[in-house]
């Protein structure tokens, strides 16, 4: 029977790194690859004490989901991180073309930052316990709302998030930065969380 944890074992560190850049290398693969690179940075970045963790009958792996606090973020690593993984000229441009996704402080709903579930446990529930999970920390620090962003090409997990009470809210287009990306728009979701 699988189970929820908080955080991941240190030991998973480098599985949860594949499985973040499983989910999010098709849209950030161009800014943060190779893949090596990139495996070696989320490495350093990923924050244990930011999310949640669906493990297997054997303890493997199988889900995870970070969110952003006033402490940090899941996935959220500074210049020095980026600059031991990229070099310095590296770390500068692709610093400036993350910054471009994702600036804003949202103080009224709890943020979503990531969710990844490996492809041989989707459809069985590792998301919808990920997403409770993520609104039962939300409610426990006194939110009302909880928010993600799905990117246009995601249509499974966008059904996925509506099944579970998120709405539209707005679509942010790209525009030229298209080109960099692997997707052309995001659309932010909120949940309530005073009706559940």
């Amino acid at each position: 029977m699988p189970s929820l944890i908080r955080g991941f074992p240190e030991a998973q560190r480098d599985q949860a790194a594949r499985l973040y850049w499983e989910a999010f290398g098709g849209k950030l693969g161009t800014v943060l690859g190779p893949e090596p690179r990139a495996l070696a940075f989320l490495g350093r970045i990923l924050r244990a004490d930011h999310c949640f963790s669906v493990l297997d009958d054997d303890g493997q792996l199988i889900g995870i989901a970070g969110y952003k606090s006033p402490q940090g973020g899941f996935a959220a690593g500074g210049f020095p991180q980026m600059r031991a993984a990229y070099g310095g000229f590296g770390a500068l441009w692709r610093s400036l073309a993350l910054w471009t996704l994702s600036h804003e402080v949202d103080n009224e709903r709890f943020l979503i930052d990531g969710i990844a579930v490996t492809r041989r446990a989707r459809g069985l529930g590792v998301g919808t316990a990920l997403i409770e999970a993520l609104c039962a920390e939300a409610r426990q620090r006194g939110y009302k709302a909880i928010r993600l962003e799905v990117i246009d090409s995601n249509i499974r997990a966008r059904a996925l998030y509506a099944r579970l009470g998120f709405v539209p809210l707005r679509t942010d287009r790209l525009g030229p930065l298209a080109l960099l990306f692997g997707f052309r728009a995001a659309t932010t979701m909120v949940r309530g969380l005073d009706e559940d």
